[in-house]
């Protein structure tokens, strides 16, 4: 459970860098790179912490970011709503460490708002399934 707890940790350090961007209005190019960036590692620390949870307190395994997603629909961590939309962050997230295009930077910066939300919800979801 301390490596749980560990790892919920670092994925609200890493939100709290990516919520310290202004993810709701327009700004230039190196804010908004930044942007993807603190996403990208957010939602591995995430999904990371979400993969031991299932395994610790479900025990449930799961080996993917989209395996984890369905799992954490399938024991009431997420909505079918945010599975949905966790199910795009994972595409998006994949998108963008894979390739570059200003266009596809454009489009996903501007899904950051929401994906932070989702994120926020996610994390509280687990922080407050292993307290009680």
């Amino acid at each position: 459970m301390e490596r749980l707890k560990e790892r919920l940790d670092v994925a609200g350090k890493a939100l709290g860098s990516l919520l310290e961007l202004p993810l709701s209005k327009a700004v230039d190019d190196i804010v908004r790179d930044a942007a993807i960036q603190r996403f990208e590692y957010t939602f591995e620390a995430l999904w990371k912490a979400a993969q031991l949870y299932l395994r610790e307190k479900e025990g449930l395994d799961q080996g993917s970011p989209k395996g984890v997603v369905r799992a954490c629909l399938q024991v009431g961590l997420l909505t079918e709503e945010q599975a949905r939309l966790a199910l795009e962050l994972v595409d998006d997230r994949n998108l963008t460490v894979h390739t570059y295009n200003e266009d596809l930077a454009r489009r996903i910066f501007s899904h950051l708002n929401d994906y932070a939300g989702l994120m926020k919800d996610w994390l509280t979801e687990m922080q407050e399934g292993i307290q009680g």
